[in-house]
């Protein structure tokens, strides 16, 4: 997939006030042009980028289940984020220095509005198939709702239609661990907070994982071992990595970003919202998910017009829409044969 940057010249509007002269968007995409192909939209995750194939290696590629050589594939990177897109690590014209804390607050739906100006750039009227879990799934059911006769097909997948307040509390302690490293708000280089962030992806990751999981793949191999630290290790190593890769400011304007999912925001409630749905869309939930409960899934499955409810299985939690790719492959056959025999 190619990796293309749109930029916006108008003025951006924010949901919760403040504006900017011009965002760009980073998106990855099946070729440059859009030529009236079926197209499947894939909204990411909160540190994962637009390079779907990178994020989604098992089901994403030529030859996979979403072949870009069939299917007109794009997948935009969340303004906010620092993959490209415009976010608080982005330069400020005016300064000549990151926007750090002056970026404004950004929402879902700010998200999705730049997400639309891409697709509209491209010139595609309707969307065959959008795609979202966790975060990319506040930013599915969204657009849908949004866009109702743009949309005709959804899945959404280990999210729900409003943030709860046990997932807040996760992105709220998780922005704790970043105040907590005295070199965030000193704003020096993009650099501040990194031990901070270390902290919040471990945070994090017990969310995003189940004891199942842990008990499987992190229990101590020798018995007689007097301080337990096979999982200490890894939640290191899972801090490093992220803060290899993804900066702290990027990090803390996101989880604001998951609090702001709220599909029923003004629009008289979830329920209400997600009743609007034109979309033909599957709700999937995965059993051991500590942040998106499957019953809770199930609930909203109901409140969507004719939405079909399933229910996957995993060792691994939320995780598990990462992992799960042979059930996640029987869930979405049946929607590309479908799609294949469409005109």
């Amino acid at each position: 997939m190619i990796r293309q940057t749109y930029k916006y010249e108008g003025r951006f509007e924010f949901d919760e006030g403040g504006s900017l002269d011009g965002i760009e968007i980073v998106y990855h995409s099946s070729w440059e042009k859009y030529s009236g192909e079926k197209v499947i939209w894939i909204c990411h995750a909160l540190t994962a980028s637009s390079d779907v194939e990178d994020w989604w290696p098992d089901l994403v590629g030529k030859g996979k289940l979403f072949d870009p050589d069939e299917f007109f594939i794009v997948c935009c990177n969340m303004i906010g984020s620092c993959y490209g897109s415009s976010g608080p690590s982005s330069i400020d014209p005016k300064t000549g220095k990151p926007y750090y804390f002056s970026f404004p607050k950004t929402t879902v739906r700010d998200i999705v509005r730049s997400q639309n100006l891409v697709r509209e750039h491209l010139g595609i009227d309707k969307i065959d198939l959008i795609i979202g879990s966790s975060i990319g799934g506040f930013q599915a059911i969204e657009f849908t709702v949004m866009y109702p006769d743009v949309v005709k097909r959804a899945a959404f997948i280990a999210t729900l239609g409003r943030v709860t307040p046990w997932l807040t509390a996760f992105e709220e302690s998780q922005r704790m661990a970043l105040e907590a490293d005295q070199t965030f708000r000193e704003c020096a280089s993009l650099d501040g907070g990194k031990e901070g962030l270390k902290c919040a992806r471990s945070i994090a990751l017990l969310s995003y994982r189940c004891e199942d999981g842990y008990d499987r793949k992190q229990f101590e191999l020798d018995d007689d071992v007097i301080f337990a630290d096979r999982a200490g290790s890894y939640q290191r190593y899972q801090g490093l990595k992220l803060a290899k890769r993804f900066d702290a400011y990027s990090y803390w304007y996101l989880a604001f970003g998951v609090d702001s999912g709220n599909v029923g925001r003004g629009r008289g409630g979830v329920e209400k919202a997600l009743s609007t749905i034109k979309a033909k869309t599957i709700v999937a939930s995965i059993d051991t998910d500590l942040i998106f409960p499957a019953y809770l899934m199930k609930e909203m499955a109901a409140m969507i017009p004719g939405a079909e409810y399933h229910a996957m299985t995993s060792h691994y939690g939320h995780d598990g829409f990462l992992l799960e790719s042979e059930q996640l492959t029987d869930l979405f056959n049946p929607v590309l044969e479908e799609m294949r025999k469409e005109n």
